[in-house]
């Protein structure tokens, strides 16, 4: 491990710990505002049962520990999707504890009781969760930011994010971070068909990871581009496009089997005498309705004087995102001013290219290790080795001639446009349709440009010194 990747680790561990602490500590002096965790009715599936252990002290302090969405999660991992505003929470976290409860912790049942046991696995995923989507987000900063500084300062402000206390919650948002973030690093590093596993799975988590599939599409759209005019194979574009719409529309498909089996329990085998509206629709999109019926989500809804406390809450993010949205258009447009579209799209290729030799190397590793005897396998090790440093060699030098046509360190790279699209969306979605507090995974995205902000703002600290990267 990096040391730079090592020091985030650590970092994230102890910000776990810290807010873990800070957690109990606000619970034992003030009284919790929200006191749903007490309320536990039976499953509906089994009326009858009821926890042995439920009543006891510890099980009942436990169980506390799931507040706001918490109660959600822990219900829907204990009894399934049982009520219509239920299917708010997409399956992949109550599905992991559920998992957890019946494996790990099982022997833990018995004593604490089953609802006690989903808590304890919640927290304990989420938190390892937590720690190993900083170290990604590490990686993935340096991968596109490529600067280490920057990656490490945006990394240790993700590992104190105003939202950190969700990231070690009973909350989605750990696994959302992990898979998300992952997926982005293994996209960008040529790992196509594990960026495409992880990103579906953040699907599941959340729903806005299905936003995601826009990161294959900017990767179609380049990869179409190089084919049709680069190396004038029109056939190629043509796939590299229907190649990038079947990743995306696997990325969709979580969420969208999701509101299936919702449409097939509520409107199709559901006990409703009449059936709910939703149900009438022409695109029967069972989240969409929740949110607006039960949550009051849509556009402008949310502008209500009442809400003004709330809109100074996430003013300070809100305006880091614009600030970063805005910085960065002005060094799109002095890029272009100075640099061809084809000429970036081009730089954009290569640094990918070359990531995605990397990738190969490895698994020839791999391979040959499985493969072949400790001779075969020295040897491949020495070719490796060959083939990383001619590709090292191509990567300092294009990063190089792409560092010396920008001239200064007021213009960024082509690689940051999907991040950027992808903020300005959440920016938008968070503002003017959402519940604009509530908005944890738009850190993500505004901590890692922050990191890019602070490369781009002091220009007496090149990136490039003395001829090295």
């Amino acid at each position: 491990m990096d040391p730079p990747l090592a020091g985030v680790v650590r970092l994230a561990a102890a910000s776990r710990a810290l807010v873990l602490a800070l957690s109990l500590l606000a619970r034992l002096l003030f009284r919790p505002y929200d006191t749903s965790a007490t309320l536990h009715p039976p499953c509906l599936s089994n009326p009858s049962s009821q926890d042995p252990a439920a009543s006891v002290s510890v099980a009942g302090a436990v169980s506390s520990l799931a507040v706001w969405d918490g109660v959600h999660f822990a219900r829907a991992a204990e009894c399934g999707y049982e009520y219509e505003q239920s299917f708010a929470f997409l399956p992949l976290l109550p599905a992991s504890l559920a998992l957890l409860a019946r494996s790990l912790f099982a022997p833990l049942v018995p004593v604490l009781g089953y609802r006690a046991v989903l808590v304890i696995s919640g927290y304990v995923l989420n938190n390892l969760a937590f720690v190993a989507a900083a170290a990604y987000f590490c990686r993935l900063s340096a991968l596109i930011l490529k600067d280490q500084k920057a990656a490490y300062r945006a990394s240790v402000l993700f590992c104190f994010n105003p939202a950190s206390v969700f990231y070690s919650s009973l909350y989605s948002e750990s696994l959302y971070a992990l898979f998300s973030l992952g997926g982005l690093f293994y996209l960008f590093s040529g790992a196509n068909t594990v960026a495409m596993i992880m990103l579906a799975l953040s699907g599941s988590a959340r729903s806005n990871g299905a936003l995601n599939a826009g990161y294959f599409c900017f990767q179609a759209l380049l990869q179409a581009y190089d084919a049709a005019v680069q190396k004038k194979r029109p056939w190629l574009a043509v796939q590299a496009l229907v190649i990038g719409a079947l990743r995306s529309i696997f990325i969709f498909l979580p969420f969208f089997a999701f509101q299936a089996y919702g449409y097939l329990n509520i409107c199709v085998h559901g006990n409703s005498e009449e059936l709910r509206p939703w149900c009438k629709a022409k695109v029967p999109l069972l989240y969409g309705f929740i949110q607006s019926h039960y949550w009051g989500v849509g556009f402008l809804r949310y502008f209500q004087v009442k809400q003004l406390p709330n809109f100074l809450l996430a003013s300070p993010v809100l305006s880091l995102a614009v600030y970063s949205i805005v910085h960065y258009t002005k060094m799109l447009h002095q890029l272009f001013q100075s640099t061809s579209i084809h000429k970036q799209i081009v730089a954009a290729l290569e640094a990918r290219s070359v990531q995605s030799y990397k990738s190969s190397d490895v698994t020839t590793v791999l391979r040959s290790g499985l493969s072949a005897g400790l001779t075969n396998n020295a040897k491949g090790h020495s070719k490796v080795k060959q083939r990383k440093a001619a590709a090292t060699t191509i990567a300092s030098a294009s990063a190089h001639d792409t560092m010396s046509n920008r001239g200064n360190q007021d213009q960024c790279s082509l690689l940051l446009l999907p991040f950027i699209l992808h903020l300005a969306f959440m920016t938008f979605t968070a503002f003017f349709v959402m519940h604009v507090q509530c908005r944890h995974d738009l850190c993500l995205l505004v901590l890692l440009f922050i990191g890019l902000l602070r490369t781009f703002w002091f220009p007496q600290a090149p990136l490039i010194k003395d001829g090295a990267i």
